[in-house]
């Protein structure tokens, strides 16, 4: 069976303020660590009322430091938000704190809106357009330490200079991000869960184009989707409520906490925003562990990831762990001590 992984957004509820929020993730990251699921990545967003945590190297620390076996990582760092050096000082103390389990996934969108995106990088010395790959480059010397002579970089050293840069992954949701990933061989993460562009698309031409590098000898790529799980296929319909109200609303600007599974039930839905919740659909699998496996099991054979990512936002905390459970025995995975 293939590996399965974490993608947390640390989700505001409207009956769970930020605070609680991240401190579900610590619990969330316990649960599964125990359940056998290899790898827990954080995202970083700014200035979302329905996201928690803007800084995931921070939580990257925190849960590393409460699990055993899970590999802990960024999915991701927005690279254009930060300058390359702060970035590879952090990645690299967290990866000489918890050496082999610190993944450094990178993002090449502001993860926000404009005004904020603005205020993150105005100290930054900031190019026109965009800048990602000269931002990427500049993170891969202070690995290589390859300055050429004279550069003011040169004699600059990202500390502690005893350690590497973990694994680095390149994270998109187009073509653009698994041509770059293949092209300079490094690993690569599809987002299913809000890509418009084919997710088979995406991870076939990677696979099949990728150039072996110092980074990486071959291919490897995760699949990130979006499932919610329950014992029954209309309670996980019933939870899943509560993500059709919230993308319905997201379409529209609003990134509001996600409601309860009670007021999205009770929401007056047009005809037309019922179409809408319907197309959204596309992005989620949804019903009890054999439906979800069931449904899943096509889109990762034709895709053929390395381990699927799993991002599962329901209302309740104990539903959300619970469906991580079913989806565990689903696939198969052994559970850790």
């Amino acid at each position: 069976m293939i590996p399965l992984s974490v993608l947390d957004l640390s989700v505001v509820t409207t009956g769970t303020k930020p605070a609680a929020a991240l401190r579900n993730s610590i619990d969330l990251a316990r649960h599964v660590d125990g359940l056998g699921y290899v790898r827990y990545w954080l995202a970083e967003h700014h200035n979302l009322a329905s996201v928690a945590s803007p800084a995931p190297d921070v939580m990257i620390g925190q849960i590393a430091a409460v699990t055993k076996h899970i590999r802990v990582g960024s999915g991701g760092v927005m690279l254009p938000n930060h300058a390359p050096l702060v970035v590879a000082e952090r990645f690299k103390m967290l990866e000489a704190l918890f050496p082999g389990r610190i993944d450094l996934g990178l993002g090449r969108a502001p993860g926000t809106d404009g005004a904020t995106a603005y205020a993150l990088r105005s100290r930054l010395d900031r190019r026109e357009g965009d800048d990602f790959l000269e931002r990427l480059h500049e993170l891969i010397l202070w690995q290589t330490r390859e300055f050429p002579s004279g550069h003011p970089y040169h004699n600059v050293v990202a500390m502690p200079d005893d350690t590497p840069l973990p694994p680095i992954w390149l994270l998109g949701s187009s073509d653009y991000s698994s041509e770059l990933a293949a092209q300079i061989g490094m690993g690569f993460a599809f987002a299913h869960h809000f890509a418009s562009h084919d997710a088979i698309d995406a991870m076939v031409y990677y696979r099949n184009r990728f150039q072996p590098s110092a980074w990486s000898a071959s291919p490897r790529a995760i699949l990130a989707v979006a499932v919610i799980a329950a014992d029954t296929d209309d309670e996980a319909e019933k939870l899943a409520a509560s993500f059709d109200l919230n993308r319905l609303r997201r379409d529209r600007g609003q990134y509001l906490p996600l409601p309860s599974v009670e007021e999205a039930l009770a929401y007056p839905y047009t005809d037309s925003e019922r179409a809408s919740m319907r197309r959204n659909r596309s992005r989620l699998f949804v019903g009890s562990r054999a439906t979800v496996q069931k449904t899943l099991q096509p889109l990762i054979d034709a895709s053929k990831p390395d381990e699927l990512m799993v991002i599962t936002a329901v209302y309740d905390h104990e539903a959300r762990k619970k469906s991580y459970s079913l989806l565990a025995e689903a696939f198969g995975l052994k559970a850790v001590g």
